[in-house]
């Protein structure tokens, strides 16, 4: 990846949809604009969990005010995420195909923990470096994130399934606020915690930090009205949950500090932040400005100075999983000689993720040894797909397990498991890696030649060579057989 002086990040929140735009000056990142839309994806899902309409129009013309300023944006140089509305829509593949059109870059939508991970290195780069533990809470509109870390680095990540904006909606769907709601959203919240209370007791913090809106707009009320004098405490929550039940009604909230574009769904974020304080114990907590989209821009910032998690996760699941290192680097350089043959046309930005793509699948393509030999590819696939890979959105690992799951076996029932087989030349240069390298070092392999054709593709080996080695030659008729079950036309050609 190329190193840019400006990078820019877009959250695609389930509230509000956020483009923060930094300038890199060595290894920090500094402000040079931002731009914020109340979207409030999350009340947009209807009771089949489908993004209503309106939510969409909505929600893309927000993306094309955002298109216009990142206008002249190299690929790179952008990374937009989306987080939980977006991971639970039923309807996310068809919006994010207008988003991405609306926007101009790609989207991809982050795990829970990837979002807490990305939410904690945001936070740790607006405070002071420290030895010390630290808790940072991030209420969403659809969910929340808890984590505890140290320096710069997320020790244990959460995602929990509750947001402001969802537990408005649930608790108070009529907008009255009484002690009997607001006591049912508070134990909600507190069930929620209680699934973490007792792990993250076990590792400790020494300090707790919150970020985000609901945060902010909390603490603003607690200074205002002279309930707190910084940050959020015990004593402030409790006054202003009096505030609350005194109004009534969401309409008839008044409170110094509280925005109008708040107002609508901060009950249900003050019983989350409540349930929190209560489940967890926590005196008080301070507030930090940086968030979800610092956190993309930093990681982003990593990848262009090769300080990429992605590669960092790969490296422990080679560990994790004892993949024979030997093996996967011989796959690896066989599947990118290939890839280079067939990818003169292709952009540069396209041809730099593919090559990462393949890089990636070589050497995860059999983790799945390790819990059985037999239908290896398809342990291999469900890991990648279902583990946590932090610095990988969803979309990545799904791409990832399907060129797994395509190395080996048969490309007819990876293609039904999959309901369309995509990326088929990042398949067929792994499959063809693996098949070449099946004697895990022992065979030296003559000069290979693969092409694209109009209908396929055409490999070239010399005859000779083919001769001495009657196993791969019969793999590789099969091989021939096997995309032509695909419609795709693979022709071996016998050099000589």
């Amino acid at each position: 990846m190329n190193e840019h002086e400006t990078l820019a990040a877009v959250d695609l929140g389930s509230n509000s949809f956020r483009l923060q735009v930094g300038r890199v000056v060595g290894s920090q990142i500094y402000e040079l604009d931002s731009l914020k839309e109340t979207v409030r994806l999350a009340a947009g899902l209807d009771g089949k969990k489908n993004l209503s309409e309106t939510c969409q129009v909505n929600a893309l013309a927000a993306l094309k005010r955002f298109g216009e300023r990142l206008r002249g944006f190299a690929p790179e140089a952008v990374r937009a995420v989306g987080t939980n509305t977006l991971r639970v829509a039923k309807n996310a593949t068809t919006f994010l195909n207008k988003a991405e059109a609306a926007l101009g870059f790609p989207i991809e939508i982050i795990a829970g923990r990837e979002e807490a991970r990305l939410i904690y290195i945001g936070v740790a780069h607006g405070m002071p470096l420290s030895k010390e533990q630290r808790l940072v809470v991030d209420i969403g509109g659809g969910s929340t994130e808890c984590i505890i870390g140290e320096g710069l680095n997320p020790i244990k990540t959460e995602s929990l399934y509750m947001g402001c904006v969802s537990y408005t909606a649930r608790f108070f769907p009529d907008g009255r606020i009484d002690d009997e709601r607001l006591r049912q959203a508070e134990l909600a919240a507190r069930a929620e915690v209680e699934t973490i209370s007792a792990s993250f007791g076990e590792t400790g913090w020494h300090t707790a930090v919150a970020s985000s809106g609901t945060a902010r707009a909390i603490g603003e009320m607690l200074r205002a009205n002279g309930w707190a004098e910084s940050g959020i405490t015990r004593s402030g929550l409790k006054k202003l949950r009096a505030a609350l039940l005194k109004a009534g009604e969401v309409k008839r909230l008044n409170i110094d500090g509280l925005t109008a574009d708040r107002a609508p769904i901060i009950v249900g974020g003050f019983a989350i932040m409540s349930g929190i304080f209560n489940e967890l114990d926590i005196p008080e907590m301070a507030l930090s400005d940086y968030a979800l989209r610092h956190g993309v821009l930093y990681d982003l910032l990593g990848r262009a100075h090769h300080q990429d998690m992605r590669e960092t996760t790969v490296n422990a699941f080679i560990r994790r999983y004892q993949v024979d290192r030997a093996q996967a680097a011989r796959v690896e350089a066989i599947a990118l000689d290939l890839y280079e043959q067939i990818a003169q046309n292709i952009p540069e930005a396209q041809r730099d993720h593919e090559r990462q793509l393949i890089t990636w699948a070589a050497r995860l393509h059999e983790v799945g040894i390790s819990i059985a030999y037999s239908s290896y590819h398809k342990h291999s696939a469900y890991i990648l797909q279902n583990a946590d890979m932090p610095g990988f959105s969803r979309m990545d690992q799904g791409r990832l397990a399907l060129i797994v799951q395509a190395h080996r076996g048969s490309l007819a029932k990876a293609q039904a498991a999959a309901s369309q087989l995509t990326d088929i030349p990042l398949a067929l240069v792994l499959r063809l890696a693996a098949l070449l390298s099946r004697g895990r070092g022992g065979t030296e392999l003559p000069s290979i030649r693969l092409t694209q054709r109009e209908h396929g593709f055409e490999l070239a080996i010399e005859k000779a060579w083919l001769k001495d080695h009657p196993l791969t030659e019969t793999a590789l008729d099969d091989e021939t057989r096997q995309w032509q079950s695909v419609d795709v036309h693979l022709r071996l050609k016998r050099l000589g």
